[in-house]
């Protein structure tokens, strides 16, 4: 991945205007050249170490941090279930007349093949503009800015009416009970907050003109599905009409050929609603056609052809992603299955959605069922009616002059875990 040098400011300044009252007009250091050098320094840092998930080793990016923050007497705690994997938790403290605000990434990154990278991906290399690396903009970045916050909030002395909390976190991609799971089921005191700060936004760009700026406030669930056909094995030279493979073909087919429900919720019915006032008008007609339930299907074929990350965030998706089966030639399997990518919409039923699978495929040859993997619980929406998400989208049209977008990211992060503790906390009264 490659990242643009020019991109800490903002982040920085926008955390910074979260934390300050409204009425409060401190001043904080701006001398933005030593900053971005600093914060170039640890970026490049960070990425140069192999912190790869598999097999999992954030332990070095840990330490990093931990010299870093406790060399400006920034206070830090260690919490791990594995001594190679841990997760550390810095806090400045405020006086307490507002509960905490989380500053979080994630100090993993994807595994990756060196052979096909331009520049070794844990080099860190500065080229024509742009930095490559593993991590770049998932998630070291977002470590990296959350640090230097850190470190400009402890200099300036700042009064705080609130506490700030940091949290480097294990295992997002791919190992959540190293990371926020243990750290949300063990230790939640510790990050305790009543906003977090994370991964998912930005600013997005047409022809190098900024456009919008986004805020991601929910995201689709990650789910496998397994579809497993049933056969009779047999050899090659007298094909049968139960050959599995061909009665897994057919369901995938019938699969791929669903349409699932579209449906919105507050972040997607505003994401169009707010995209329409700034597209062309054929654009917006698209976009105002699915905000009144698009009844003759036009929009959503052109999303699905055009634009098919719209397409997904309208519905829960499916995609065929891995098949396996047979091991010879000549030898008719009795079984082989494929594996699915299904992202659902927050509020999807997985039991029912299963059972309406299992009717599309309409086949007692196929069966249909949950596979254990990577995933994440679901939880309805932030709110945009925040104090936090008011001052970003105040900051975001003061320094680019664009209007913001809340937007459901059709990944998953592990903002997650916070939204479902957050939504069973207030379900119970507090």
């Amino acid at each position: 991945m490659i990242s643009r040098l020019r991109r800490r400011g903002l982040t920085l300044v926008l955390i910074l205007l979260t934390l300050q009252s409204r009425a409060a007009e401190t001043v904080v250091p701006a001398d933005w050249k030593n900053i971005d050098e600093e914060s170039l320094k640890h970026f490049q840092n960070l990425l140069r170490l192999d912190t790869s998930d598999p097999p999992g080793g954030e332990r070095p990016a840990v330490d990093y941090l931990k010299s870093v923050l406790e060399a400006e007497g920034i206070e830090t705690k260690i919490f791990s279930i594995d001594a190679n994997r841990p997760n550390l938790v810095a806090r400045i403290r405020g006086n307490g007349k507002k509960r905490p605000l989380l500053l979080m990434g994630h100090t993993d990154v994807v595994n990756v093949d060196p052979k096909k990278w331009k520049h070794p991906p844990f080099s860190a290399t500065r080229a024509d503009g742009y930095i490559y690396g593993r991590g770049t903009v998932d998630d070291k970045d977002n470590v990296t800015a959350a640090l230097m916050t850190m470190l400009l909030l402890k200099r300036s002395q700042m009064p705080l009416d609130r506490d700030v909390i940091f949290l480097a976190e294990a295992g997002e991609e791919g190992a959540v009970r190293f990371g926020i799971e243990f750290m949300v089921r063990e230790h939640f005191a510790e990050i305790d907050a009543e906003f977090c700060l994370a991964e998912g936004g930005g600013v997005v760009r047409t022809g190098g003109k900024i456009q919008y700026g986004s805020v991601q406030t929910t995201e689709k669930i990650p789910n496998r599905i397994r579809i497993i056909a049933h056969g009779v094995a047999g050899h090659g030279s007298v094909p049968l009409r139960s050959n599995a493979v061909v009665h897994l073909a057919r369901a995938i087919a019938n699969i791929s050929d669903w349409q699932t429900e579209m449906r919105l919720n507050e972040t997607t019915r505003a994401f169009f609603e707010r995209l329409a006032t700034i597209s062309t008008p054929e654009e917006a007609a698209r976009y105002r056609a699915v905000l009144k339930g698009d009844e003759n299907g036009a929009a959503q074929e052109y999303f699905a052809e055009k634009e098919p990350r719209f397409h997904s965030t309208l519905r829960t998706s499916i995609s065929p992603n891995m098949i396996s089966g047979g091991y010879r030639v000549n030898v008719i399997p009795s079984e082989v299955e494929a594996t699915l990518d299904v992202r659902a919409l927050p509020d999807e039923d997985m039991t029912r959605f299963l059972d309406q699978m299992r009717k599309i495929i309409n086949d007692p040859a196929i069966t249909v069922e949950a596979a254990p993997g990577h995933s994440r619980p679901g939880a309805p929406p932030s709110s945009l009616h925040t104090e936090a998400f008011e001052v970003v989208e105040a900051a975001i049209k003061r320094h680019y002059g664009v209007i913001t977008l809340p937007v459901m990211s059709t990944g998953a992060t592990d903002m997650a875990f916070l939204r479902q503790k957050a939504f069973n906390v207030s379900a119970s009264g507090r």
